[in-house]
């Protein structure tokens, strides 16, 4: 038995379904743009179905377009004849995907949906089928050719889909102005939401757990307070509680390989006046960068008014999860 190539049966499945692709370009017109309207003026959620394959493709569309500022969630169409229907409401718009724009299962819910006057925009490569016909709007998403060599299973075709479903997405997150923090909040879990949302002021150190020593502090008094603090720095302010700088562990030893003699030297002659310091609203993660790019383990974070408020270690970001 001859080897079968699997290589040239994969690039042709490529080739076909990127060629689907690529022809929706010329599709992207007055009926996408009145799509995009409909939505965008729609006071109540989108609401995606469509049975089989194109199913499938409903639910990752619904999740993109919920995720991207469009409220919307899928109903199986079948479903929706034994009860589900009464999770649309009159405010709502149906997005309904059917290749053949035939599909029994949402040809059946189209009277009701439009006695109820819920408009429709369809997903289908037939304009002039039953759904086509029925819809205020209709995606064309037809293609030339099937990537199965039958024609017959759905690949080009859902592909095809799944790109125009990203498009109007992606057209609408745009139209609303839609932010990365805006994305955040629908993303609250894991490395991505914690990235967008949490601030240095969440996980800093502040109040008396800030390490704190006078300028005339003698160096060995000053090693003292940053050994109980445990941040292997300590903060020098005057009287009125001012930041004047800053000593770490690194300073130490750089004074050490200079000769200074700590037992006699006072904090304030050994400082670093300019240390690095964020307010307290930046990202978490963009004060993470900054101590990679900086090389330091320790970032003083001020208030509006530039007054120190806190400190945060770059294992207090690490245990937050922004890495």
């Amino acid at each position: 038995m001859a080897a079968f190539d699997y290589v040239s049966s994969a690039l042709r499945t490529i080739r076909l379904e990127a060629e689907a692709v690529t022809a929706l370009s010329a599709r992207i017109n007055g009926q996408f743009t009145a799509a995009c309207e409909l939505i965008l003026n729609c006071t109540g959620r989108v609401i995606v179905t469509g049975m089989g394959k194109s199913g499938h493709i409903g639910k990752k569309i619904a999740a993109t377009l919920a995720s991207t500022g469009t409220p919307a969630f899928f109903v199986h169409p079948g479903e929706a004849s034994h009860g589900d229907l009464g999770m649309i409401t009159k405010n709502d718009i149906v997005l309904a995907i059917s290749y053949s724009g035939t599909s029994s299962e949402i040809v059946t819910l189209l009277p009701l949906l439009k006695r109820a006057g819920i408009k429709i925009i369809s997903m289908s490569a037939n304009a002039q089928s039953t759904l086509g016909e029925v819809a205020e709007v209709n995606l064309d998403i037809s293609v030339v050719f099937e990537a199965c060599p039958l024609d017959l299973a759905p690949t080009s075709s859902t592909t095809a889909t799944l790109v125009m479903g990203d498009a109007l997405a992606i057209a609408l997150l745009e139209a609303r102005g839609f932010t990365a923090e805006d994305f955040a909040f629908s993303h609250p879990g894991g490395a991505l939401g914690r990235k967008l949302l949490l601030r240095v002021a969440d996980v800093m150190h502040s109040g008396d757990d800030i390490p704190r020593v006078a300028p005339d502090t003698p160096m060995l008094d000053a090693l003292m307070v940053m050994s109980e603090k445990g941040f292997g720095m300590t903060t020098v302010m005057d009287p009125a509680g001012n930041l004047l700088g800053i000593f770490t562990d690194g300073d130490l030893r750089r004074s050490i390989d200079k000769g200074v003699d700590i037992r006699t030297a006072k904090v304030g002659e050994l400082m670093n006046t300019h240390p690095k310091m964020l307010r307290e609203n930046t990202l978490a993660a963009e004060a993470l960068a900054l101590m990679e790019q900086a090389k330091i383990n320790v970032l003083l974070i001020t208030n509006e008014q530039k007054s120190l408020v806190g400190v945060v270690k770059i294992n207090d970001l690490l245990r937050a999860g922004i890495i």
